[in-house]
């Protein structure tokens, strides 16, 4: 197993629940992978306690899901899940752009801005980790400045499942063509003007074809 540390003061089980949740999403676990708690302890350096207590908080995330007397294992979301996942965030996502649009304009775009710069690179270095980061940062931009934490914290329920299924399997489809990076600008130029009827349009599509791509990937793997 590669290598797990830990670092900023937080109690052994957040940082442990931290370093596992960024594992999961950057693809270190594989989706429906098992997670041995005794080989996580050991390499975090810790005690299987913390780490019972981080993989229940992962669970809580939907993020893991944890088989008695079986044991733990990385989620996988079945056709079902994809679509209502989708359908969810077809829902809230344009919401929380017309809130940031009128709450803090500026700093949406700014955080857009940087995430498509980040975005490009990661498409030009053929990065899935980096690539995945990068999309996600566009998407939470919306409602990290959205002003409304009741919505803030609606999407935390989704945002590391979303995060993982990116990295895991749109990022390696996107970053072989530019048509993701595309409907990423679009999206920003369109936010930028306030032009939220063809926001919508766009993101809904964007969503849609999203989900769809981590469909035909699951019935590959």
């Amino acid at each position: 197993m590669k290598s797990l540390k830990l670092d900023t003061p937080r109690s052994l089980a957040q940082r442990a629940m931290l370093r596992l949740r960024q594992g999961i999403i950057d693809g270190e676990f594989a989706l429906g992978a098992a997670i041995s708690e005794e080989m996580v302890a050991q390499s975090f350096g810790v005690s299987r306690t913390p780490v019972r207590e981080a993989m229940g908080q992962l669970q809580a995330q939907g993020l893991v899901v944890i088989r008695p007397q079986v044991g733990s294992f990385v989620f996988t979301p079945s056709p079902e899940d994809i679509t209502a996942l989708c359908t969810f965030r077809i829902v809230i996502e344009p919401k929380a752009a017309e809130l940031a649009f009128a709450h803090d304009r500026a700093g949406a775009i700014a955080a857009m801005e940087q995430a498509i710069v980040a975005m490009e690179e990661a498409l030009t270095a053929k990065d899935n980790v980096a690539y995945g980061r990068a999309d996600s940062a566009i998407h939470d931009a919306l409602f990290a400045h959205c002003g409304n934490r009741y919505l803030q914290e609606s999407y935390q329920l989704v945002s590391g499942r979303v995060a993982a299924l990116r990295t895991n399997l749109s990022a390696p489809v996107d970053v072989q063509t530019p048509a993701s990076f595309e409907e990423h600008r679009k999206l920003l130029r369109l936010f930028e003007r306030g032009e939220f009827d063809g926001f919508v349009r766009l993101m809904t599509t964007h969503i849609t074809n999203s989900g769809l791509t981590y469909a035909r990937a699951l019935q590959v793997a």
